[in-house]
């Protein structure tokens, strides 16, 4: 009996051991995606329009539609990083805006039909009641910002009744602060000083206060969708496809255009709507679609330079059905959630996937180089960005190609015919998808079929 029952048991554990490296083999060759997928309730005309994450696990969302007396304003809460959501209140309104201050105490904004209304939470937003609000509830409430519980700023873009409204006393008591013919539908502050006003309707502009909104000045002649500072003279903005995320350094005075991957092919649409913020070097965005074999994707951009390239994610499109992400919020480097506005959205813990930088390719001069020249790639060694210049006597048939230790080509940067001219290649070793390990590479210049000069480079990880 004693022998059978070991050999039993030796049985079992040959089997278990068999069945232990079959999971860890499939799990190393087929590893989980940096994104997974969540779902909000289903709820009649559901439309997200705002979301908030205190941490990783407390996160709200609310919903709008643009129908009078259509009961599809929602406010809904998370305890568990976006994986369950529970519905909290319902009313006929549209919110617009969420902002929790702590665990305890939100806001959120919005109205349509019979009246505007800025309702407060001081339980997590288990309980919603509605707070003293400027217009006597005929206005539209655009946008909000919440510097703490007792100050909040409202803007409404209402002909006559609309402007910039705050209080100090937690609504008791509103004043409106938007210069005579002022209706801005966005608003942003950094402190209690320094903040901005958009408007995308009519003529788009941007205006700034440094006072605590008492003036305003213009310091742009376009608006913004979304915009946020790390401090108070660096900061981002995006708006629409053509300006679609700008840059500024010296307080939103100026702004300088940042290149995203352009609309075409692959980049179905190609356009940064929602901004998150982690640090002067850490951006995502999202608002773009890619087209893929099984149908149109959202892409979530990120950037790891502050805004000068931007590379791209395509959550898992074998299980992930997305055609286009509205709202991104990210709690640090990791935590990140990404959602549509139907309802359905994608959160990573991870940091999201491996990021691609698409290969851009730039004429830098029009002038007529004395020879061919190949230089050396800078940054050297690089991680995951390089840029590669090179000069062209005379126009014709070029080839910029990437080979590794072994000789073998593995990434054609240019092929195509190209001007005489300076030119300036941007590299990435995770371009579209394929990713260089760690090690010592060359790359290759060709003028037709002659080479032009090799120069090695190094991709250290």
């Amino acid at each position: 009996m004693g022998s059978k029952f070991i050999n039993i048991i030796s049985t079992l554990l040959f089997y278990i051991s068999i069945l232990t490296f079959i999971i860890a083999f499939n799990f190393a060759h087929n590893p989980p995606g940096g994104w997974y997928q969540q779902f909000l309730p289903s709820l009649p005309n559901f439309q997200v329009s705002d979301m908030y994450f205190l941490d990783s696990l407390n996160g709200w969302i609310v919903s709008g539609n643009s129908m009078p007396n259509d009961t599809s304003g929602y406010i809904l809460k998370t305890t568990n990083g976006g994986d369950n959501w529970q519905l909290k209140y319902t009313d006929f309104r549209d919110f617009s805006r969420i902002k929790f201050l702590n665990f305890s105490t939100g806001f959120v904004s919005g109205g349509y039909g019979n009246g505007a209304r800025i309702y407060k939470s001081t339980n997590g937003g288990e309980n919603w009641f509605a707070i003293g609000i400027p217009g006597g509830g005929q206005i539209y409430f655009d946008d909000m910002s919440v510097l703490n519980e007792d100050t909040i700023r409202v803007v409404a873009r209402n002909g006559f009744v609309g402007g910039v409204f705050r209080t100090t006393n937690g609504g008791v008591n509103w004043t409106n602060q938007a210069s005579s013919g002022d209706f801005p539908d966005k608003i942003y502050m950094y402190n209690s000083r320094i903040g901005f006003i958009g408007f995308n309707a009519g003529t788009p502009t941007i205006k700034k206060t440094t006072d605590g909104g008492f003036n305003w000045f213009t310091v742009s002649n376009e608006g913004f969708t979304d915009i946020e500072f790390i401090d108070s003279l660096t900061g981002w903005k995006c708006w629409n496809e053509v300006d679609s995320i700008k840059k500024t350094t010296d307080g939103g005075i100026s702004w300088e255009k940042q290149l995203i991957p352009p609309t075409g092919g692959f980049f179905a649409f190609s356009s940064i709507v929602d901004l998150a913020v982690i640090n002067a070097i850490t951006i995502w965005g999202v608002g773009s679609i890619a087209t893929t074999s099984l149908g149109f994707r959202g892409l979530i951009y990120k950037s790891t330079n502050g805004g000068d390239n931007w590379g791209y994610q395509l959550p898992d499109t074998s299980i992930i059905v997305i055609s286009r992400y509205f709202n991104i919020d990210f709690i640090n480097e990791l935590n990140g959630w990404a959602y549509s506005n139907i309802g359905r959205g994608v959160h990573t813990v991870l940091g999201g996937d491996t990021t691609y930088y698409p290969t851009s390719v730039t004429q830098i001069s029009g002038t007529t180089p004395s020879d061919y020249k190949l230089f050396q790639n800078y940054p050297n060694p690089f991680n995951p960005l390089t840029k590669i210049k090179y000069e062209l006597k005379t126009p014709g048939f070029i080839k910029l190609n990437v080979y590794n230790i072994n000789g073998k080509e593995v990434k054609t940067i240019v092929n195509e015919k190209q001007n005489t001219g300076v030119y300036e290649a941007d590299f990435s070793a995770t371009e579209y998808g394929s990713s260089l390990s760690s090690g010592v590479y060359f790359y290759s210049l060709f003028a037709g079929e002659e080479l032009v000069d090799t120069k090695k480079m190094i991709v250290l990880k």
